[in-house]
């Protein structure tokens, strides 16, 4: 997609032709950055034995700003190839996409970062800083000489209208990436200019972008139930519904223990925007059944079939929303204790009984391990064992935990072993409850699938009739 926008502004072909042509490339790098994401959060949950998934880490926020900006640019193509608006936007953005990438790669070969995800030290970091620098300078140069190509020839019509809505989520985007970028390489500035080490930690994170986060919620239930151009009153009553979900999904999360405003309205916008687009199918689900007689699943089908793009990205959408649903029950429902036990006694922890049994050692390759063997009762029932490790490696000084992870769809048991006494009179363990955890890796594969969806042939003649249509989105699905 780069090389095509470049070549875009080289040779004056600054229409929305290359858009056409790399939508499906960008739209498989988009996904498989996704699946890498979600895959790299698995990891850190599963094997890392810290408890959480997401710890602002500068590697994972250096996978994390190129999805950020091509995620707003799979949204900002759309306005232009409907509405002729935003090329310069566009060009930018995936100008920034590359470079992040790039950035990225830098910071983990570098050797300059230090992080469990980084790998190397070595020269050719330089010799990526030279790259990036020579990107940035001719592609810059490329935008300012071709300014005059790059006009918009259509303009916003309405406030309440889905460009609007487009463009307001990629501003969101836009300081969601530019607030990662700066708590990212400050550290480094700020060391290499004056020798000082600084840390921005999680605390800085949360604070500037969990509002954003929260924007972003409310601006995905909001975008697919307004119409292109300018809505009118019968588009605005379709909001009734989510926003009956929305506040439904705020009592019942007030009434489970959730105190934080954010938090509150987090659940909140995720519930209106999963009611928004899960309408969408079934407005158009009901429009096929009753034009053509199709059983439900069929008529589903179909219409996924007669529009894959559109409902390929509802199908993200959702996706996103289930990720973020994940998140914030984990982030605020969680349960943690820590506890020292001697051979036969026991912790209770929620709905938990956790009894130490037994301690054991083996020898495997490249590593010495330790385990406590625990028994995990249940209202008095025994449903199982676990049993969390501590690896001793001859490279590391300190030893790396494993957990032991018991993950149902509403819950994890989570079960982490922190100290022991050599001749196994004690073991200290930490134990934590998170709700919905699952969801976020099921969350993850959904908007891995709904990116496949989108990638479906459709004929160029269907592209352009959608194109040039005026209609809303129910008239759209009804076609």
């Amino acid at each position: 997609p780069f090389a095509f926008a470049v070549g875009a502004l080289a040779t004056r072909q600054t229409d929305d032709r290359w858009l056409r042509i790399t939508r499906r490339w960008t739209l498989t790098a988009w996904g498989f950055l996704t699946l890498a994401i979600i895959a790299g959060m698995w990891w850190s949950y599963e094997v890392l034995g810290w408890g959480g998934y997401w710890a602002w880490d500068p590697v994972e926020n250096a996978s994390f700003m190129p999805w950020l900006t091509a995620t707003a640019f799979l949204h900002s193509m759309m306005v232009q190839e409907r509405r002729g608006m935003l090329k310069v936007w566009n060009i930018s953005l995936i100008i920034s996409t590359f470079l992040l990438t790039i950035l990225g790669t830098f910071l983990t070969r570098s050797g300059i970062l230090s992080s469990v995800h980084a790998f190397a030290e070595g020269p050719i970091g330089y010799w990526f800083l030279a790259f990036i620098a020579l990107l940035l300078l001719a592609s810059l140069a490329l935008v300012a000489g071709r300014s005059g190509d790059l006009h918009s020839d259509g303009r916003l019509d309405s406030a309440a209208s889905r460009e609007t809505v487009f463009l307001l989520n990629n501003l969101i985007f836009a300081a969601f990436t530019f607030t990662v970028l700066l708590g990212t390489l400050f550290p480094l500035v700020a060391e290499a200019a004056r020798g000082v080490r600084v840390t921005v930690g999680e605390p800085f994170f949360n604070r500037m972008t969990l509002p954003l986060c929260v924007a972003l919620l409310f601006l995905v239930g909001v975008g697919p139930v307004l119409p292109w151009g300018r809505a009118q009153q019968r588009h605005l009553r379709r909001f009734a519904i989510p926003a009956a979900v929305g506040i439904l999904a705020a009592v019942l999360a007030l009434l489970a223990g959730a105190r934080a405003p954010l938090a509150l309205a987090g659940f909140a916008f995720a519930g209106f925007a999963l009611a928004g687009n899960v309408g969408e199918f079934a407005t158009g689900a009901r429009a096929r059944m009753r034009a053509h007689g199709e059983n439900p699943v069929r008529a589903l089908g179909r219409l996924i079939s007669a529009n894959p793009r559109r409902f390929g990205g509802y199908t993200a959408h959702i996706g996103v929303l289930v990720v973020a649903v994940g998140i914030i029950a984990s982030s605020t429902f969680t349960t943690d204790r820590e506890a020292t036990l001697a051979p036969g006694e026991s912790v209770t922890v929620g709905e938990y009984e956790i009894a130490f049994e037994e301690i054991w050692a083996r020898e495997e390759p490249r590593r010495f391990v330790v385990a406590a063997e625990l028994g995990i009762l249940k209202g008095g029932e025994r449903i199982g064992t676990m049993d969390p490790r501590l690896n001793f490696y001859q490279m590391s000084d300190q030893p790396i935990s494993t957990p032991a992870v018991r993950s149902r769809a509403h819950e994890d048991l989570y079960i982490t072993l922190m100290a022991f006494e050599r001749d196994g009179s004690s073991v200290t363990i930490r134990v934590l409850i998170e709700p919905l955890v699952m969801w976020i890796w099921i969350g993850g594969l959904m908007i891995a699938l709904g990116a496949l969806i989108s990638l479906r042939y459709r004929s160029r003649r269907a592209d352009d009739a959608i194109a040039r249509s005026p209609a809303g989105p129910r008239e759209e699905v009804a076609a």
